[in-house]
């Protein structure tokens, strides 16, 4: 993409794409307050951000996670460049938007780079191994190069941390960039982590419900960990039916917000 007259070099614009938990919000079937609602704030994507950075003259599109609604999120927010992709880990809502990147391939005439855990790559050969296998021709798929994280790596002109977490039995990676990071699905954060979580300017930190969660924070287990992790700014996602944007946000302490789709912050 061309220089963004917004974007300045050595910052990040975070674009919400989707700020719900697997089902999306509104969830099939459900007649409920916040299914109902009028508040766009209240309507649901599957969770996932896009990053853009300057790197050089160009501007740099990172998506983090391919979820269910790519097709619909590229369209509502008029993508046209995806240069490459973080996976956090392999669950369905996560990664099933991997085919729409074909749409980026026909547009960029290149494979896309795709980070993320060896677990996490290695699930993705295995449920989409039309891509990564000799097929017939036509239809397409995506091209995409997979790259295994292990530790800092270096995505034009920035350093890229992973951050890793417990989402139940399963290590995820969140990612810290700069002054931003970005931890979804997860309900342990080793200290390990913790640590490398310090100083963060805006932080976008998963809270799928109210109540306990076997394999997610719950609103008030996030709260607590964002006051621990000291953000200036921390904003939850990932949240499911039973969070209604403008009640929720009038009782959150100082600093936390609740993020939804579309927001566009400059960190």
């Amino acid at each position: 993409m061309e220089m963004s007259e917004q974007l300045k070099e050595g910052s990040i614009r975070l674009l919400v794409l989707g700020s719900g938990t697997s089902t999306g919000v509104p969830m099939i079937g459900c007649d409920c307050p916040t299914c109902s609602s009028n508040d766009s704030r209240d309507r649901r994507l599957r969770a996932s951000v896009l990053l853009s950075w300057m790197d050089g003259v160009f501007e740099r599109n990172i998506l983090i996670d391919t979820s269910t609604d790519l097709r619909q999120q590229s369209l509502l927010y008029r993508l046209k460049q995806i240069d490459a992709v973080l996976f956090t880990h392999p669950h369905a809502d996560h990664i099933h938007g991997i085919d729409e990147l074909r749409s980026f391939n026909f547009i960029q005439h290149q494979s896309i780079p795709c980070y993320g855990s060896s677990y996490t790559l290695g699930r993705i050969r295995t449920m989409f191994d039309y891509i990564f296998t000799k097929t017939q021709a036509g239809g397409g798929k995506p091209k995409v190069t997979l790259h295994e994280v292990n530790g800092k790596f270096t995505l034009f002109g920035r350093k890229v941390e992973p951050l890793p977490a417990m989402h139940g039995d399963m290590e995820v990676y969140g990612f810290r960039i700069g002054s931003f990071a970005y931890l979804t699905d997860c309900n342990f954060v080793p200290k390990s982590t913790i640590e490398k979580m310090k100083g963060l300017k805006l932080l976008v930190l998963g809270a799928v419900q109210f109540k306990k969660h076997a394999t997610h924070f719950s609103i008030e287990e996030a709260v607590e960990l964002a006051g621990t992790l000291g953000a200036d700014k921390t904003y939850l996602t990932h949240m499911n039916h039973f969070v209604k944007h403008s009640k929720l946000q009038k009782e959150l302490p100082k600093n936390i917000y609740l993020s939804f789709d579309g927001m566009d912050k400059l960190v």
